[in-house]
């Protein structure tokens, strides 16, 4: 059999598994956005709380309290490499169904944290979790769709999935209102027991029997070299790990801008929330467009924008004319055009990997994540009153992005059609 007739057929393969396996549509986005909004929940519900948090377990300096979110994402990326294999070898679900249930452990147990330790240790554990449903959501999209309809479908996942960024600060304020920061790891609990409920109840294996891979350290490594030496896989996980860099910038000084630089903690939650509804909104325009003018056409303008507004935001802190309406606008707008680059970056990095896909996700996840984690940290801590390292972070990422997609592009711009 040729090398294209085999492709075929596996293609075929797939195909009919996803017609024989798939969920309802609609069912089908809301679990995928689910699956990751688990992550999102872990990440930003605790942003209010970080103050308490750290007076709680002793945590002696302000960008200390960082530690909170970058141990989790530190757990979230560097376990994505392992969960990529397994699913390859043993299927999506009980692989997903394993993550989830250490997602809910995890986050019992930073509940009951009593040191530093304690909590660090939690949180990287409910990292590992959360590290799955990235890796399976993705790879269980891949199953089932490919090309423009799969960025439709992460499109529209991401829509719902973004639409938690906006609450999730709002939920943790409201629970500290009422009940002590414990709580907001509580409810991380449930509803991590409530996606693990729904995914074993409702949700199929989607990965084909055909392309089943033996799990090997040979067969592994070579998927691992296949992703990192593909070109356009390496180059658009290059340019998602640098605009990440910037988000984890951002999340990880948040609140410590609206607490020191504005003195206003009271409106974190809902400028935060107008923000991440800038890249909800930004998925939807994704989700209608991106058939009419393909993927690498929206996100290389998307990019420009991205260096656009974050060099105007760097320039703005740096004159001393910030203010919190400057911020609120300037970063809404920075971050809605990430909202249309991500989907577009990650389908592109995924496209020629399809029957790698599991490994390839965890893969490229786990590059995206750990490095982002580290360069959004390293943004982070040099936070020194007032918004100009975050904004310089968005701004010379961007520009390093252009780098990487130049590269993975072979210098070429936007592709007319059909890309």
């Amino acid at each position: 059999m040729s090398a294209n007739t085999a492709g075929a057929a596996s293609a075929a393969g797939r195909a009919e598994g996803a017609d024989r396996h798939a969920m309802r549509f609609g069912a089908f986005v809301a679990l995928m956005a689910a699956l990751m909004a688990a992550n999102a929940l872990a990440i930003d519900a605790m942003l209010p709380a970080l103050p308490a948090i750290g007076q709680s377990l002793g945590i002696a300096t302000d960008n200390g309290r960082q530690w909170v979110i970058t141990a989790y994402l530190l757990g979230f990326g560097a376990a994505q490499v392992f969960y990529g294999p397994l699913a390859d070898r043993f299927g999506r679900r009980p692989v997903l169904l394993a993550g989830l249930a250490l997602y809910v452990a995890a986050s019992a147990a930073a509940a009951f944290a009593g040191s530093v330790e304690a909590m660090m240790i939690a949180r990287v554990g409910q990292g590992v979790g959360a590290a799955a449903t990235r890796v399976l959501a993705v790879a269980i999209v891949r199953d089932c769709y490919s090309g423009r309809q799969m960025a439709r479908v992460m499109s529209l996942t991401f829509i719902v999935f973004l639409a938690v960024p906006v609450l999730a600060p709002s939920i943790g304020q409201l629970v500290l209102l009422f009940a002590p920061w414990r709580w907001i790891f509580g409810l991380l609990c449930l509803f991590g027991l409530a996606v693990t409920l729904w995914a074993g109840l409702r949700l199929p294996e989607t990965l084909h029997p055909d392309d089943r891979q033996p799990l090997s350290a040979a067969r592994v490594l070579g998927a691992v070299a296949t992703t990192l030496s593909n070109r356009v896989s390496l180059g658009y996980t290059l340019a998602t790990t640098l605009a990440m860099g910037g988000l984890f910038g951002f999340i990880n000084s948040s609140q410590q801008i609206f607490a020191d630089v504005f003195r206003a903690p009271a409106l974190f939650p809902a400028v935060f929330a107008g923000i991440a509804g800038c890249m909800a909104l930004a998925s939807l325009l994704n989700a209608r467009i991106v058939g009419r003018l393909g993927m690498r056409r929206v996100s290389h303008g998307a990019l420009g924008g991205f260096i656009l507004f974050g060099a105007l935001h760097a320039a703005v802190a740096l004159a001393g004319i910030e203010t919190i309406w400057t911020f609120a606008l300037l970063q809404a707008a920075t971050m809605f055009f990430f909202g249309l680059m991500g989907p577009n970056f990650g389908t592109m990095a995924m496209e020629p990997l399809g029957r790698i896909a599991g490994t390839a996700s965890a893969v490229q996840g786990s590059v995206s994540m750990v490095f982002g984690a580290l360069l959004g940290f390293a943004v982070g801590q040099q936070f020194n009153g007032s918004t100009v390292p975050m904004a310089l972070g968005f701004a010379g990422f961007g520009v390093l992005a252009v780098g990487a997609v130049l590269w993975a592009e072979r210098g070429r711009g936007p592709v007319p059609a059909g890309r």
